[in-house]
C-alpha cells in the first residue's frame, strides 16, 4: 500500500502504487474561473492532469473532456499552467526558464528536454546547456533552458526535434561509412596514435564520436570511452564542447572501417565491402518459393533480456516474430520456422501486452524449457544447434543460398541512441569450426546433427556480404515505412562489451547463408519504448521486415 505527495489543503485518497516505483507526486490547484484540477507527476509517465475542472482553453483541440489528458493532450495555455503548478519556484524569464529540481526521483534530463522543449530526443542539447549538472538530477538542482531550446508553445523558439541531421543520414551503409572516414585525419603525439575528428554543430561526444567512431554502444562503455577521449583531447567539461573542437580518437579505439591506412583490419574490412559488390542476388520470385526462413526471438521465459521505460524485450520480440511468421505464412509460399514457443500464447499475436510471460520452449526435440533451470547459454546456443539442424534437412534438397536466419532483439543503450540497428557475423571474427560439447548443450535429438560447424574463409566472407546486403535491405524498408533507424552506423560486424569484441554466438555458429541479429530498438529511449509498447507499431515493423525479405530475394 502507498500513497502520493500532496501539495494542497485538498486531501486525497491514498492509491497503489508498485513498491518499487518512486510514488506520483499530486498537486490539486485553482484554475482561472475558479475550478480545482487535479494534477500529478508519475514515474515514467511523465505528467498527467485529470480532465474533470480543467478549463476547456487548456485542452487540446480533441482532447477527452473526461480522465486524464497526458501533456501533450493540453493547449499551449494549459502547459504553461501546469508547469507552473508542479514548479512553482521555476523563474520564467525573457530569455530563458530556470527550473528547480522539486521531484528528484521523478524527474529526468529526457523528462525535462520533453517538457519544456518539445521533446525528449533534445536530451543532448539541454545537458550541453547545462555542462556542470550530472545526468542523475538531485532535488534543488538549477537547470536552465535557453530560449532557442524552449518549445514554441511555451514561448520559445523549438520546433519539436532540434535538427541534428548531417548530410550523411540519406547515404547507404558503404557511402555513410566512407563519408565518416573522410572526415578523420591521422597523427602521433607524445601519449602514441590518434585520429582527429572536428565536432559539427550540433554534435555531442557520445553519439556523433564514440557511438560512430568505435564499436562501443552500450552505456557503461560509451560514458567510460567518452571521458578517456575527452581528458585525450584536453576536454574538461564532455556535455561543453564547442562545434569545431579537436577530438583526438585513440587509433586503439576506432572500428574497422576507421583504421588507419596499411591496417590487416581496414584491408580485411575492404574485402567484405569488394565481396559484397560482386555478391549476385538470389531470385525466390513474388511468392518467395523455395526459400527457408528461421525467426529466432531473443531470450523468454524467465530471461526477460533488457528492460527500461516499462518495456522488456522478450515479450515484445516475440510478438513481432510472431507478426512476421504470420505474414510470410499468409502471403509467401517460404518455408518458415521459430526457435521458440510461449505454451500459453502459441503463435498468436497481442494487441496488448501487460506483464510478463513466464513460460517459454525452445522447439527442439523434445523442447527444452527456457525456465532458468540450465545456464542462459545453454538456451542461447540450443537457439543456432536447432536453427542448423532445420537448414540442414532443407539444404539437402534445395539451394543452399536461399537459407536465412534471424534474430530479433531489443538493446539498452545510451538513451540519446534511437532506432534499429543489425549486427552481421564479422568473418574477420567467426571462427573457422566449432563444436559445441554436451556440457553447455542439453539432451535433445538436434544436438546430435547440428552442434558442430565448418566454415571455410570463403564461406564466411560471402556470408558476411550477403547478411550486409540483407540488413541495407531491411533498413532501406524501416525507413519507408517511418520506423526509425540507428543515426550514424545502423550496421555492425561485432559487438564490444565490458573490454572484449566479439560476434554473438547465435549468428557466429550459425549455417545460415544469410543471418542476422537486429536490435528492435533501444528501451533506454523512451520514443522507441513507447513504439514497442504500441500493437500497430509492432505490426508495421513485421511488414517491414517481409517487404525487405521480399527485396533481398528479388533479382
Amino acid at each position: 500500500m502507498g500513497g502520493v505527495r500532496r501539495l494542497s489543503l485538498l486531501l486525497l485518497p491514498a492509491v497503489l502504487v508498485s513498491a518499487a516505483d518512486p510514488l506520483p507526486a499530486e498537486v490539486r490547484a485553482k484554475a482561472p474561473g475558479g475550478s480545482v484540477a487535479q494534477v500529478r507527476l508519475v514515474f515514467r509517465k511523465g505528467v498527467q492532469v485529470d480532465a474533470t475542472g480543467l478549463p476547456k482553453a487548456f485542452r487540446r483541440k480533441g482532447a477527452p473532456a473526461k480522465g486524464w489528458l497526458a501533456f501533450e493532450d493540453l493547449s499551449p495555455e494549459g502547459k504553461r499552467w501546469v508547469l507552473q503548478v508542479l514548479w512553482p519556484e521555476d523563474e520564467w524569464r525573457k530569455d530563458e526558464v530556470r527550473h528547480r529540481v522539486r521531484w528528484a526521483d521523478l524527474e529526468s534530463v529526457w523528462l525535462l528536454a520533453a517538457l519544456f522543449s518539445g521533446h525528449g530526443q533534445n536530451y543532448d542539447q539541454l545537458g550541453s546547456a547545462n555542462p556542470k549538472n550530472p545526468e542523475k538530477l538531485g532535488k534543488g538542482d538549477l537547470w536552465c533552458i535557453p530560449q532557442s531550446l524552449l518549445s514554441g508553445e511555451l514561448g520559445g523558439t523549438a520546433k519539436g526535434i532540434l535538427d541534428r541531421s548531417q548530410p550523411e543520414d540519406e547515404l547507404d551503409d558503404e557511402l555513410r561509412v566512407a563519408a565518416f572516414r573522410k572526415l578523420l585525419t591521422f597523427g602521433e603525439d607524445k601519449v602514441g596514435k590518434f585520429a582527429a575528428y572536428s565536432l559539427r554543430k550540433g554534435e555531442a561526444l557520445y553519439s556523433s564520436v564514440v557511438m560512430r567512431y568505435t564499436d562501443r554502444v552500450d552505456p557503461k562503455g560509451v560514458n567510460e570511452l567518452a571521458l578517456e577521449i575527452a581528458r585525450r583531447s584536453g576536454i574538461r567539461e564532455v556535455r561543453e564542447i564547442q562545434p569545431g573542437t579537436l577530438i583526438r580518437i585513440p587509433v586503439q579505439h576506432l572500428s574497422d572501417p576507421f583504421q588507419p591506412e596499411g591496417t590487416v583490419a581496414l584491408r580485411e574490412e575492404r574485402e567484405v565491402r569488394e565481396e559484397v559488390r560482386r555478391t549476385p542476388r538470389v531470385d525466390a520470385g513474388p511468392k518467395l518459393k523455395g526459400l527457408r526462413i528461421v525467426l529466432d526471438a531473443g531470450h523468454g521465459g524467465v530471461d526477460l533480456g533488457a528492460a527500461a521505460n516499462g518495456v522488456w524485450e522478450s515479450d515484445f520480440v516475440y510478438d513481432i516474430a510472431m507478426r512476421a511468421r504470420r505474414i510470410l505464412e499468409q502471403d509467401t509460399e517460404a518455408i518458415v520456422s521459430t526457435t521458440l514457443r510461449y505454451p500459453a500464447i502459441g503463435f498468436k499475436v497481442r494487441d496488448r501486452i501487460t506483464t510478463p510471460t513466464r513460460s517459454a520452449e525452445l522447439l527442439t526435440t523434445p523442447p527444452f524449457a527456457n525456465d532458468g533451470e540450465s545456464p542462459n547459454a545453454v538456451s542461447v546456443h540450443l537457439r543456432w544447434v536447432l536453427a542448423n539442424d532445420l537448414l540442414a534437412s532443407f539444404i539437402r534438397k534445395g539451394d543452399a543460398q536461399k537459407t536465412l536466419f534471424i534474430s530479433l532483439h531489443a538493446d539498452s543503450l545510451h538513451p540519446s541512441a534511437r532506432g534499429t540497428m543489425v549486427y552481421v557475423a564479422g568473418a574477420a571474427s567467426v571462427p573457422a569450426s566449432f563444436s559445441l560439447g554436451a556440457a553447455k548443450g542439453a539432451r535433445v535429438a538436434e544436438m546430435k546433427r547440428g552442434a558442430k560447424v565448418i566454415f571455410s574463409a570463403r564461406e564466411r566472407l560471402q556470408s558476411e556480404a550477403r547478411s550486409r546486403i540483407f540488413a541495407e535491405a531491411l533498413l532501406k524498408s524501416l525507413k519507408a515505412g517511418k520506423v526509425p533507424v540507428h543515426s550514424n552506423r545502423p550496421i555492425r560486424n561485432v559487438i564490444h562489451r565490458g573490454g572484449k569484441s566479439f560476434v554473438p554466438a547465435v549468428i557466429s555458429h550459425c549455417s545460415a547463408s544469410t543471418k542476422v541479429l537486429i536490435e528492435v530498438a533501444n528501451l533506454t529511449n523512451e520514443d522507441d519504448a513507447e513504439n514497442l509498447k504500441s500493437a500497430e507499431f509492432r505490426e508495421r515493423y513485421a511488414e517491414a521486415l517481409v517487404k525487405s525479405i521480399r527485396a533481398y530475394f528479388r533479382k
